[in-house]
This record gives C-alpha cells, structure tokens and sequence, in this order.
C-alpha cells in the first residue's frame, strides 16, 4: 500500500511502481459466527438498533480484530516503520473480509427471501462509505489548498472528484505508465483507489449471484461463476505484473480474486460451522502467521502483488473460515479481545484519515517528514476517526428514516458524491497563486545571439535567480507537462519494450545520419540535438529507453531483472550498425542497481560500458559520450513552488550533485579507452563553485528530481553545437 510510492510505485505513481496506498474495504452490517449459506442467526431483524446487534455474542469479533490488525499495518507502513514495511497487505486482508461478509449477508438474504434487494443493498453501502468518505475528501481539499503543493492543487482536486466517481485505481493505473511522473509524490487522495476497486466489484457481483441464484438450484453452481472469474482474475495478475505494474496493481480485473476469494469463503455454510477444532485451530494460527510474515517479509521492491500476495490472501481466508468454528480458536480469542475489536470498529475512519494527515501534515507544520512526527500523525488521525465514527457515521448509518427508505439513502449517497465532485471542480477554477519577482533576460536570445555560448551561458550561470522571474517561460506549473517529440511521439520506449519504434527527425531525406542513444538522460538532450540536426541538415534518429544504461550490466527496474533492457540494447546496437551514423550521441542516468552483487564495482561498470563504446565506435564516424547532469536534492519544480522566493533554500551545492561518483568515472574510464569524444554537461548547469541554480535567465533548468527541463535544453542548442564542433564530432 506505500510504493508505488513506490513508488511505484509510482507517484502520483511511481512507480517506483508503484505502490499506493488503499482504504479499508467497507463492512457489511453485521457479522455472524455462521458462515453464509446457512440459515441466518438470531436477530436478523432489520429493526433491531445497530449499535445493539452489535453487543450480540454472535457477532464475529475475531473479524473486528482482524481488521485491526490490518489497519495497523497499513498505517505503520506508511509511517515508515520499518520492520513492517510490507503493512500494504494489509488492504489484501481488508479485500477478503468485504468479499466474505457482503457476500454473506446477500446470500442470507437470499436464503430468507428467495432474492435479492439490490436496491437496499446499494442503499447500505452508500449510508455506510460515503458520510465518512465525503468528510475526510472536503477536509483534505481543504488542506491541499493551504498546504500542499501548488503545483500540483489542480491535479489533487482532479483526484478527488476521482474517488468520488470510483474511478481513482484507473486514474492510477493510466498514470502509473508515464515514466516521467515515475518520481512524483503520492496525492493525499491516492488511498481512495482500493475503494474504487470494492465499488466495482459491487457494481457488478451482486447482480452476478442474483442471476446465479434464480438459474442455479445447488450451490456449487450458484458459486461457478465466480470461480471461472477469480481464476481469471489471478492469471491477469501474475500475468502483467512485468508488462504492466501500475495496471496490475491498480486494476480492477488483478484484483477481483481477491474479493472474490472472501466470496467463494461466504458459500462455505454449513461445512465451515462443522470444522474440528483442532483443524480450526491449526488454521487461525497458521492464516495469523501468515499476514504478520508477509508483512515481515515483503517490502517496496517486492513485485506485488501477482502471486505474491496469494500468502496473505490465503492467509485471512484461513483465520476467517477457522473462526467460523463452534469451537472459537485460541488465535480468534485473541483477535476478539476489546482493544482489537475497539480498534477494528475504527479502521475505516482511521485509514480515510491517516493517509492525507501522512501526505499533507508535514507541510503543514513546516517539518520534515519523518517516522516519528508520521506515527504522532496517525495517532491524530486515530483521534479524528472516533470522532467520524460518533458524530458523522453513526448518526447517518443508524438514521431510521434513511434506513427504512432506500430510495432516501441512495439520494444522499448521490448528493455527497456530488458535493465532492463540484466542490473540487469549483476550486480548480482558482488556484492559489505561486508568487514571482522582477522579470529575467531571455536565456535563449542570450544564447543564440552569442558570439562565445558557453561563455555567455557561464556569464549567467555565476549570478543566478534567487526568485522565480515574473516571465518564466514556460511557467512553473507548465514545465512538466512540456515533453519534446520523442515522448509526444512514444518514441522514448517504456520498461517493458524490447525494440524502438522507426523514429526520424530533422532532414529526414539526408545521407547524413546521427543517432541519439541512451535511456531518458540521453532523451533529455534531444531538443537540443534536434535543434542542431535542422540547422545542419542531419537525419536524426532517436533510440532511448526508460533508465536502460548504455553499460553493458544487467540492472533492476521496477524491483525486477531489467532483462528487456538487455534486448532492447541488443537490438538497437544492430540497428546503429545498419544505419553507418557519422555521429553518435549516448547518454544514461548513473542511478543503477546490477541485478548480481558485483565484487570491483568500478572495473566491472567500466568494463560494462567499454563493451558497447567500442561497439558504437566501430559503427560510427565519431562517438560522443555525454555525462551525467548534476541532480538536485529533491524534485525541483516542487520545490520552487513551495519556496518560490527563496530558491536557494531548494537548491544543491555543486560538489554533492553527482548522483554516482562510480558510474560517472567508470563511464570517464571507457571512453578514454575507445577514443570517443567526452562531454560534461556539468558546466552547462552549475557555476564553478556553489550551488547549480534552478533558474538561468528566464528559464527553468530541471523537470524534475533529475531530469533536465525541456526549455532549459532547447536553449542549449548553440552552447551543443559549439562543443560538438570544437571536438570535431560535427563534421
């Protein structure tokens, strides 16, 4: 539930992918001892008090402490405690209990009346979701609009109007795949995606068993569909989690087995209530085991959740049909006691509420976010879900007009979802403002009207902008969405590509070809190296791939072998050599994980390199090995958003701002020893001494944690060309 901030996990996703954070399913009325199937308990009178049934001895309170335990987890591991730093399993067992106590309590009914009241049951679910839903997305837009990035105001309220659609896992997954938001930070709204995931899965699942159970008179029938489904839904889980993390974690089709897998349980029935004892007790503690060992176990570079989190779902499915015993297990003893079960009775509020309080709370104290102030977070979000609890949710669930009338219910579910969808819509329209100075000079007419570029550009470069100038161009808020042609044009390939599509810029009718290639620190130069090729009258073909290292060295993206790196290479090194370049320009982040431990770290990067420059040398005229740019302390343009007048304060000192000193000198080594020309962009960037400024002249100078900004490269363009052709690369 972290990683996409993982960052993937991925943010907005991250992916790192990219994991995200997910509320607590929802709980359906009540939860009997019987499992579903057999003839409903005592007090299934639908006038008898809530809060009363709820003190009935049959209610399972195991389940309660179950949702405990889960929600702990989630709140820990988000709080970046790190011992349980797999807590997202948590959502995994939150995903199972819904499906097992819905499914439940529609098959009771259905037992009891023949059929199945879709209307009173979307009805419970409205009264139960939406009041505490609705109040935590209005305080939590509140708080992005005085506290939180004002970068990125439009695109939270975009998210919240989202969730209230449950469409928040499928803004996710979309998003998931744009490598360039890869490093961005979760959106206070991201945990209402595993609630958009149970609302789907409702949309659909009671009018499924409602067919079912007019078609089909035996159970096992009745239950088939969604056996073919589960099954189905588990294969597209394990199936893309490679080829498409963000959609395998965020899609509703991974994650219907899941649910599913609660509901297969619910049609145990009687079976389940005839469980021996000591069977029963040997799988609460084996299924309790199992959650906290997954916890334990996994954390943010575990490829989740694909087969991986058969461990916990398989584990709450045995605690739950354990418990379903006459005889209560030790471990559901345990899971009932009155700490657990209070505990349990809160989950739902206590995860709404943790994850924007994680999200925005530091900001709003002006502290850095760490373990503890995020365990002190959560504690007030604690607070604020017993609140929730007796003056939003209870009052509203238990109102007797609304819950007589279905009708009723269902129109204040849609009024709320409303509310939340044109509040933030309304909002957007004014977005607070992000304050500027005095305008700037323009740095691309500084440049090309330049007899020396590089002096000029170094002339800038030792009195740089404290503010953000008034005339930025492109303005803050427009940098990221700023893409050059390769990207525009999906030329730049993602994770899981093995080969480049046939992209080909500037005089494409030339003989003369030059080649950009490297992974997205080569992509970043392209504005500038296109620039060049239509002024000169090259054909420019572009080969880049997302963090795919020019060093021959197995690596590891999004917590797996890169191997369609190594293929892709592959095939691009045999396509240069078809094409006979004059010129190639490479390029590669010096962020790399190798797969194997290596035991000389510099000898074997270089050595990495040296076999593909030497290959590239003997396909090429000339060979030109750009460095990697120096890297700023955290995301840039978020940062200036945030301090705005006071850049230096976001800004790195030059000396710190070399993200491998490793990679960069094994990169150094192999191009001395193949001959190829070699470029350091580092000047380009940073004064001689102190900090490397975000602004020069008029213009951004990074994207992002990383990446140069499109702008800030195309006003490169004569300061390139001038080094190219003082190297002699240029012909």
């Amino acid at each position: 539930m972290t990683a996409l901030t993982g960052t993937g996990a991925a943010g907005r996703t991250g992916t790192s992918v990219i994991q995200a954070p997910a509320p607590p399913h929802t709980e359906q009325e009540r939860q009997t001892v019987r499992p579903a199937g057999s003839s409903p308990p005592r007090g299934n009178g639908p006038r008898v008090p809530r809060h009363r049934r709820e003190r009935e001895p049959s209610l399972r309170q195991d389940i309660q402490g179950l949702r405990a335990l889960a929600v702990t987890l989630v709140v820990l591991a988000h709080a970046g405690v790190p011992l349980v730093a797999g807590g997202y399993v948590g959502v995994d067992v939150f995903f199972v209990i819904s499906g097992f106590l819905i499914t439940g309590g529609l098959i009771g009914e259905a037992h009891g009346s023949g059929s199945v009241s879709l209307r009173r049951f979307y009805a419970r679910r409205a009264l139960r979701i939406l009041p505490p839903a609705t109040l935590v997305a209005l305080a939590t837009m509140a708080g992005c609009r005085f506290f939180a990035s004002k970068l990125r105001y439009v695109e939270f309220l975009h998210d919240a109007s989202a969730g209230a659609l449950y469409l928040m896992n499928i803004d996710l997954a979309a998003s998931g795949t744009d490598y360039l938001r890869e490093g961005a930070a979760p959106s206070p709204f991201q945990h209402f995606w595993s609630l958009s995931v149970e609302e789907q899965y409702y949309l659909v699942w009671p009018v499924v068993l409602l067919v079912g159970w007019k078609c089909f008179r035996r159970t096992w029938l009745k239950a088939l569909p969604l056996v073919v489904l589960c099954l189905l839904s588990l294969g597209l889980a394990v199936g893309t989690g490679e080829s498409s993390p963000s959609w395998s974690y965020f899609g509703p089709h991974t994650r219907l087995w899941e649910l599913g897998a609660g509901s297969l349980l619910a049609f145990g029935g009687r079976a389940l209530g005839r469980l021996p004892r000591l069977l029963a007790e040997a799988c609460t503690w084996l299924g309790l085991g199992g959650i906290v060992a997954s916890a334990l176990l996994y954390d943010d570079t575990t490829p989740f959740p694909g087969y991986h989190a058969l461990l916990p779902v398989a584990a709450t499915v045995l605690v739950i049909a354990g418990g379903c015993a006459p005889s209560r297990p030790s471990a559901s003893r345990l899971l009932s006691v009155r700490p657990a079960t209070w505990l349990g009775m809160l989950s739902y509020g206590w995860y709404l509420w943790h994850w924007p309080l994680l999200v925005i709370g530091p900001a709003a104290l002006a502290r850095e976010a760490t373990p503890r102030l995020s365990l002190v977070l959560a504690l007030c979000a604690l607070v604020a879900a017993w609140l929730t609890l007796h003056l939003v949710e209870n009052p509203i669930r238990h109102h007797r007009a609304l819950r007589r009338r279905p009708g009723a219910a269902l129109a204040v579910g849609l009024g709320l979802s409303t509310v939340v969808v044109v509040t933030s819509v309304v909002a957007a329209w004014s977005p607070p403002a992000i304050s500027s100075a005095a305008g700037a000079p323009s740095l691309n007419a500084a440049l090309t009207g330049a007899d020396n570029p590089r002096a000029a550009l170094a002339e800038l470069l030792s009195a740089p902008a404290t503010s953000l100038p008034r005339n930025l161009s492109p303005g803050l808020t427009d940098i990221k969405g700023h893409r050059s042609a390769v990207y525009r044009d999906s030329c730049h390939v993602d994770y899981s590509a093995e080969r480049s599509p046939g992209c080909v810029y500037g005089d494409r009718t030339s003989d003369k070809v030059v080649v950009l290639f490297g992974d997205s620190h080569a992509a970043q130069w392209f504005p500038a190296l296109d620039g060049i090729s239509r002024q000169q009258g090259w054909k420019l073909v572009s080969l880049t791939k997302s963090s795919c290292k020019t060093a021959d060295v197995m690596t590891v993206a999004q917590n797996r072998p890169y191997t369609s790196c190594d293929t892709w290479r592959k095939r691009a090194l045999r396509r240069i050599g078809d094409l006979r370049p004059f010129l190639v320009v490479t390029s590669s982040s010096e962020a790399a994980t190798p797969v194997e431990p290596m035991t000389d770290p510099p000898r074997e990067w270089r050595v990495g390199y040296e076999r593909v420059y030497r290959q590239l040398d003997r396909y090429a005229g000339h060979l030109v090995v750009l460095l990697d740019t120096p890297w700023p302390r955290s995301d840039a343009v978020e940062c200036a958003s945030s301090r705005p007048l006071d850049l230096p304060a976001c800004e790195r000192d030059q000396r710190d701002a070399v993200r491998s000193p490793v990679l960069r000198e094994a990169s150094r080594q192999a191009a001395a020893r193949t001959g190829a020309t070699l470029l350091d962009p580092k000047p380009w960037l940073c004064p001689p001494r102190g900090r490397c400024p975000f602004v020069v002249g008029d213009t951004f100078v990074y994207r992002d944690e990383s990446h140069v900004a499109e702008s800030y490269a195309e006003a490169l363009t004569p300061v390139l060309r001038q080094e190219l052709r003082a190297s002699g690369s240029a012909g």
